[in-house]
């Protein structure tokens, strides 16, 4: 029944994708082996469900995880002996980094996604409990599509050009640069309850308000799909969204934001500004079959998900 009302709490904010779960390694900071002194590793207090609800930025990462779970580990027995022989059972919902923490809170999700710092007053209303792993780096690319002639005539844009953009104050291409035509700018966005949408907001944006009138997004993909699709688009991808629209040819181009690259290096290193963590967190302690998921996430099969992702892996994988 516990499990029930977690589906459909979380089934509410996007549509769910189930997937098997099993076997680890450990997760960067955590010293308790699989199957150790957590309560409950067996007979009817073991936990054999496992809910993942939030961020659309790290939905395609834990679906993908969670499907190879399964595949590799049918049941709680094959990850350790000392695991009972349950089926494995691993949910993961998309519906933003909002709601990720929301459902953290309410207890609806064992684990929220968040595609952005958690605010403390977040931290706050999960409790002391809270933990955090961050699995990647992401960074909001100011991408436009690869048609658009403002690529033939800059390469970067400074941010307050951006924010007037972002704004409605400049309304068409030709105020942006005087040699473009008079064309309508249309802005694509990521959804207010999004990871995204903060972080834009708080790296760009300050206390300017993004235009009412610029497309909502509900997810990266899709966001990243928009301004493929449109030669006068422009919008925040993301990093990862932005490398797989472009794996198969040239579709949408990543402006400079102050002269600064978004790549690897720069994002790293914290000189591209408009960057974020890619995590997950939660407000219980870890039950042994939390750990061994979690152990997955960080080992080489969870960092191969994230780069094939088109994410900055924020860890070294276990052996």
């Amino acid at each position: 029944m516990q499990v029930l009302k977690k589906l459909v709490a979380c089934a509410l904010a996007g549509a769910l994708v189930a997937g098997g779960l099993a076997g680890c390694s450990q997760p960067a900071g955590s010293t308790a082996p699989v199957g150790s002194s957590q309560a409950g590793s067996q007979g009817e207090d073991f936990k054999s469900s496992i809910m993942f609800c939030g961020s659309t930025s790290l939905y395609p990462i834990m679906s993908s995880l969670a499907s190879s779970f399964t595949d590799e580990y049918p049941s709680w027995d094959k990850v350790s002996p000392d695991f009972p022989d349950q089926n494995v059972s691993i949910y993961v919902a998309p519906g933003g980094s909002g709601v990720g923490v929301g459902a953290v809170v309410d207890h609806t999700a064992d684990f929220g996604m968040v595609a952005r710092e958690v605010k403390d007053s977040e931290k706050e209303k999960i409790g002391s409990g809270y933990q955090a792993f961050v699995i990647a780096r992401d960074a909001l690319t100011v991408s436009v599509n690869a048609q658009n002639p403002l690529v033939s005539k800059v390469d970067s844009l400074d941010s307050q050009t951006i924010a007037k953009i972002f704004s409605g104050e400049l309304s068409s291409w030709d105020q942006v640069d005087p040699t473009l035509p008079k064309q309508a700018i249309n802005v694509y966005i990521r959804d207010l309850s999004s990871g995204a949408y903060e972080v834009f907001q708080k790296s760009i944006m300050g206390d300017t308000q993004i235009s009412s009138s610029a497309v909502q997004s509900a997810s990266m993909t899709e966001l990243a799909t928009n301004v493929a699709n449109d030669p006068w688009g422009i919008g925040y991808v993301g990093f990862g969204a932005y490398n797989k629209a472009n794996a198969g040819g040239q579709v949408e181009v990543a402006l400079k934001v102050d002269g600064v690259e978004a790549n690897e290096a720069n994002i790293l290193d914290g000189s591209y500004k408009v960057q974020r963590p890619v995590q997950i967190v939660t407000g219980s302690e870890l039950t042994a079959s939390d750990q061994a998921f979690v152990d997955y996430i960080f080992s080489q099969k969870g960092y191969d998900a994230v780069v094939k992702n088109g994410y900055i892996p924020a860890f070294t994988p276990k052996a």
